[in-house]
């Protein structure tokens, strides 16, 4: 976390400082025993290329929960992250860098609350976007 970000520090257009991630294997098999999400074509390379995949695949919610770590890490402790959702567009593969990216698209008072929409994504290193989605935080104010 590089400090705290204010809600006078953003506009429509500020880009979110990019997270990279580098899953492994492992990473997918621990991931598969907090979720539940034991298919195997998280871990089995085998088993993942007799279904027809490249190989070992990320679990998609694997990949959207390093989103939210990207947002997390950007807001800090002031800020919170009000909703997230994503999209599934196309496989990651393991032991491969996944870059997570965002802009702020709007910046908006309500109830009360410094609010902004960012959307995110998940790039491949082809730069295909893998899975793409938005988020909703609160910001303090400086005043």
């Amino acid at each position: 976390m590089a400090g705290q970000i204010y809600y006078e520090d953003i506009g429509a257009g500020t880009e979110i400082p990019a997270l990279v991630k580098y899953p492994t294997t492992m990473q997918l098999v621990k991931y598969a025993a907090a979720s539940g999400d034991y298919y195997q074509i998280h871990y089995d390379k085998d088993f993942a290329v007799a279904s027809g995949l490249p190989g070992v695949i990320v679990h998609g919610w694997l990949a959207l929960s390093f989103l939210g770590q990207m947002i997390t890490d950007w807001l800090g402790e002031g800020g919170t992250m009000v909703k997230l959702n994503g999209s599934y567009r196309g496989m990651n593969k393991v032991n491969e860098d996944l870059f997570c990216r965002g802009k702020v698209t709007k910046k908006y008072a309500e109830d009360g609350k410094n609010l902004a929409r960012v959307e995110i994504w998940v790039e491949n290193p082809q730069g295909e976007k893998t899975v793409t989605g938005t988020a909703v935080v609160t910001l303090p104010s400086r005043s």
